[in-house]
């Protein structure tokens, strides 16, 4: 006999009037289920949403530390140059004798420091503002003739010993920052030295097309970005006087100095983004932005990221994983409690053991994966900053080295051209055993290269490689395969002891090479025009120390500049840059060790080297 679904409750059996009960439960509980799974998601998406924006700031704002850590370091290299420009006693001699011939000299020497330091111009001011040297003499926008009285760093530093200002030139249309010292003292000055410096090798190290950078000043005008087109654009827009003022100034020549394209995110959702409409079409983007100061200087540093994908893929990704695990675990609970009815029914004190075990179960799993998980967020994090400080120390390292790697490179390449040459007049006569030797020396010669630039680029990727033991004669024998040509050349022996020892030191063999190849060369050539010259190296391991020497038997140096042997720009060669024992001194020091020079008593010059001794 069938039976309406909707037959009155008098006319069903007690049985029947449970199981709708049940099923209407169910079908409520399920209501319930959705509605708060629902619910969960949508908060844990926003809870997801603002914790990404947290990690993707902190990311940034580390990435705009590093930034401004390498704009520091550009700084500090070129500040360094004035302060000891203005103690050369050249440069002062220039002033107070201002002939023609001295100071074609000094534009020259403001040359060289020029090509050797990286600065974009040197050049040396009378105390009138009247530009005398200058190290770009020889082109046609040269700034000597110049009058730059009216600049604000030769007023700065004339007046207060020292001046910075950051403009646009006035004859090469580029701009850059301008850092003044004066000579002399403040009651009688000379004059001032002045270093250019542009920013074209820092804004090249930021590029990026997707993240911005741009560095302002403390009136909101941007000075150095990795968007050239947002350059001497402002902040916010600036009053009517100041802009006035500031064109008045010719500080930025005739550059609009109008707002860059960004505006306030109304959304209000995400705190510190900003909207960037470059092409001003209408379709701006979300922008994070992170704002950190430049040490050093009273500028600013911003950076941009993209910031509305990854706010929006973190919040999905946690809203659908909240939503199917709720959906999930309602699901397993419905079916625990089904599964705890019919128990229930079957033994109750069976079924109340079992229900508060599983609770009990279930909340430490709950326990154990919020432990797990906040842990696993933790090493990562730590992880990730342990990287960026490391990454940070290779770079402030890098910038300190970098400037020595061409110096020591010449060295090689120098050989390389001798034995090329020598190689072509074998081939000439018709020796081709002497002319093949001399390809096989250039080979090895070009693995050396090889070996110092690998080096270079390691040091950047991973840091320095570890130290090990090092056969002191064999860097003895690279230095002199390096040096073999101009030594036959110069007809200068070069003797090896008494004593020479087969001692170890604990080092990089192309480093201790390089450390012999300077003083090898420089002794060559203090005898350049000597007939008899003589160099003498020997190496002694006596008490834990290998003392490396080399001797010549030149005129020897000077008292005042042996003093000062490694100091920067310290150097008694008319071309010298004084940058080659500078180089020695640290590469010793890093080992270990340390260099000494010294004046012998029958004449000449000797440098020791003295390193820890190593076992083979």
């Amino acid at each position: 006999m069938w039976y309406s679904a909707r037959m009155p409750d008098a006319a069903r059996s007690p049985r029947h009037l449970r199981a709708d009960r049940r099923a209407a439960a169910w079908l409520a509980l399920g209501l319930l289920a959705v509605m708060v799974a629902v619910l969960l998601g949508w908060a844990a998406g926003l809870a997801a949403r603002h914790d990404a924006g947290h990690a993707l700031e902190d990311q940034a704002r580390a990435t705009a530390n590093l930034n401004a850590a390498l704009l520091r370091t550009e700084l500090e290299k070129q500040r360094s140059l004035p302060f000891v420009l203005a103690a050369d006693p050249d440069l002062r001699d220039a002033l107070q004798h201002p002939d023609p011939a001295r100071l074609l000299a000094t534009s020259r020497k403001l040359e060289r420091l020029r090509d050797g330091t990286g600065a974009d111009v040197i050049y040396l001011i009378d105390s009138v503002g009247m530009t005398v040297a200058a190290s770009n003499w020889r082109d046609d926008t040269s700034f000597v003739g110049n009058d730059y009285r009216f600049r604000q760093y030769f007023q700065e530093g004339l007046a207060a010993g020292a001046g910075e200002h950051y403009a646009l030139g006035n004859v090469s249309r580029r701009p850059g920052l301008y850092i003044s010292r004066r000579l002399g003292p403040a009651t009688a000055p000379l004059g001032v030295v002045v270093v250019k410096v542009e920013f074209g090798a820092v804004e090249d190290a930021w590029r990026d097309p997707q993240r911005p950078v741009y560095v302002a000043d403390p009136q909101g005008v941007v000075l150095v970005t990795n968007r050239p087109a947002w350059r001497f654009r402002t902040l916010e827009p600036l009053p009517d006087e100041d802009l006035t003022a500031i064109r008045d100034s010719l500080q930025y020549g005739d550059a609009p100095l109008t707002p860059l394209p960004l505006r306030s995110n109304p959304i209000g959702r995400d705190p510190g983004t900003v909207l960037l409409d470059a092409e001003n079409s209408g379709r701006a983007v979300a922008m994070l932005r992170v704002e950190v100061p430049v040490p050093a200087a009273p500028w600013r540093l911003f950076m941009l990221v993209p910031a509305e994908a990854t706010l929006a893929a973190a919040e999905a990704d946690r809203r659908h994983a909240v939503l199917g695990l709720s959906l999930l675990m309602f699901g397993f609970g419905g079916f625990l409690l089904q599964r705890a009815g019919r128990t229930r029914r079957r033994a109750a004190a069976q079924e109340a053991a079992r229900a508060e075990l599983e609770d009990r179960v279930a909340a430490r799993t709950a326990e154990l994966t919020a432990e797990i998980a906040g842990r696993e967020q933790t090493e990562a994090r730590l992880a990730e900053a342990r990287d960026t400080l490391q990454q940070a120390n290779r770079l402030a390292t890098l910038g300190q080295v970098a400037a020595g790697v061409a110096h020591e490179i010449n060295q090689p390449v120098a050989a390389i051209r001798s034995y090329a040459e020598n190689a072509g007049t074998f081939l000439d006569r018709g020796d081709t055993a002497k002319a093949r030797g001399n390809l096989e020396t250039i080979g090895r010669l070009c693995q050396r290269i090889g070996g110092i630039t690998d080096e270079l680029r390691a040091f950047s990727r991973k840091g320095a490689g570890p130290l090990g033991p090092v056969r002191v004669a064999a860097a003895v024998e690279g230095a002199a395969l390096l040096l073999r040509a101009r030594l036959d050349q110069q007809g200068v022996p070069l003797h090896r002891g008494p004593p020479f020892h087969d001692a170890w030191i604990i080092g990089h063999q192309v480093r201790l090479e390089q450390v012999l190849v300077n003083l090898i060369q420089n002794a060559l050539d203090a005898l350049e025009d000597q007939d008899d010259g003589q160099i003498h190296l020997s190496v002694l391991a006596t008490g834990g120390e290998v003392r490396i020497e080399v001797r010549d038997n030149g005129p020897g140096i000077p008292e005042a500049i042996r003093v000062a042997l490694f100091l920067p720009f310290t150097t008694s060669k008319p071309q010298g840059l004084g940058l080659g024992l500078v180089i020695c001194n640290d590469i010793v020091t890093e080992a270990g060790g340390r260099i000494e020079a010294s004046a012998p008593p029958g004449g000449g010059t000797g440098f020791t080297i003295i390193l820890p001794e190593a076992q083979p």
